[in-house]
């Protein structure tokens, strides 16, 4: 016959439900010996989602409440846990050795912060708040009271109070009617509304607590990746619609509007502007300094520099687009940093901290002007 398993000695018992000795000051254990590996012992299979904050929590609770359901439906933990998994655990530190040992080491090297921050949270005792209560509801103690109050039963309280938060407390038992000396009016939810962050937190909690509906999860992930394919077939046939367009006008259709003078154009969605030297700069007026292609006049460019970039036309016919600002210039897609250049094709689009700008060639310029330097080179020859 098995013998029966002992209690872990770190542990002592207080009342009907075994409360673990908790790690009041937070400072690192001294290094043990590796625990030996935990024997099979069928708890829970999500013991190894538990963090050593979730285990100070649930020991803090126990000690406060000594109810596991309490402790369950009142603390926030880092995952979902369910009862089943919390009462799992809380019979794993008491009665594994060695999860008991990894948990204490755990928390005993929590950042002091945020070992701080879980005790700050630490539920009120039916003794706290009996003391709480002796303060009547027509009474408005002050925070000297509670100080006074707090300085005679600093065994009672929980060592992390303050005066500020036990008269949060008692004004959160007054405004539900806990106090011994309330009587609960018949219209109390008319004349205490719930505020927005009670009912957000309720709805929060429920939320988390509400189990997955696979077969509604399968369904969603479904009709999105319906969604997906849609938009892929559109982007495929926009593609194809649009070379079909350029197919049937041609290319020189974008350019036939521009007169003879003009070599390409910067179109926008307010303003068009006309390119009739081979080299122009953009960016926005100021007071001692003007460009050639005035931003400002298509959006705005307070974000772009004075004198963004240069737009030139070499003697062989091709276009290239200099940043000179802070600002990245965005060349079909591709981003164009301070100091560099590249070239330009026609129906680029040029977006410059919001503004989009299409850049239109003018084909029949461009090939009169290819034709004008080959036969000076001829000639030269």
């Amino acid at each position: 016959m098995d013998r029966p398993t002992k209690p872990n000695k770190a542990f002592r018992p207080k009342s009907t439900i075994p409360t673990p000795l908790l790690v009041p000051k937070h400072e690192p254990l001294e290094p043990q010996e590796a625990p030996p590996k935990p024997k099979k012992t069928g708890l829970s299979p999500t013991v190894g989602r538990w963090k050593p904050i979730d285990d100070l929590a649930l020991m803090i609770g126990v000690q406060q409440t000594n109810d596991l359901n309490v402790v369950h439906s009142a603390t926030t933990f880092s995952s979902n846990f369910t009862l089943q998994e919390v009462q799992h655990r809380w019979c794993a530190l008491m009665y594994a050795p060695a999860t008991s040992r990894l948990a204490l080491m755990g928390i005993g090297n929590l950042h002091p912060e945020a070992a701080e921050s879980v005790h700050k949270k630490a539920m009120y005792s039916d003794k706290e708040e009996a003391l709480l209560a002796s303060f009547k509801s027509t009474e408005s103690p002050t925070l000297e009271q509670f100080q006074e109050l707090l300085d005679k039963y600093a065994t009672i309280f929980w060592h992390t109070r303050t005066a500020r938060d036990l008269e949060h407390n008692w004004l959160l038992m007054k405004k539900y009617f806990l106090l011994p000396d309330q009587v609960i009016p018949l219209d109390a939810p008319d004349s205490h509304p719930r505020s927005f962050s009670d009912v957000e937190e309720d709805i929060c909690k429920a939320v988390l607590k509400e189990p997955l509906d696979e077969t509604l999860e399968q369904e969603l992930e479904l009709q999105n990746r319906r969604n997906k394919r849609s938009v892929r077939l559109l982007e495929n046939e926009m593609s194809r619609l649009s070379v079909l367009v350029d197919s049937a006008m041609g290319p020189n259709a974008a350019s036939q509007e521009l007169d003879s003078e003009t070599m390409a154009c910067l179109c926008g969605q307010q303003v068009r502007y006309l390119m009739q030297h081979k080299e122009i700069t953009f960016g926005r007026d100021g007071k001692d300094s003007s460009v050639d292609v005035d931003l400002s006049l298509e959006g705005n460019a307070s974000k772009i520099s004075r004198q963004q970039g240069t737009i030139k036309l070499r003697s062989n016919g091709d276009f290239f687009i200099s940043n000179e600002g802070k600002r990245p210039i965005f060349v079909a897609g591709k981003p164009l940093l301070q100091g560099h250049k590249t070239r330009l094709a026609h129906n680029n689009l040029l977006e410059i901290y919001g503004l989009r700008l299409n850049f239109l060639i003018n084909s029949n310029v461009i090939q009169a002007m290819r034709l004008e330097s080959s036969r000076n080179k001829e000639s030269l020859m």
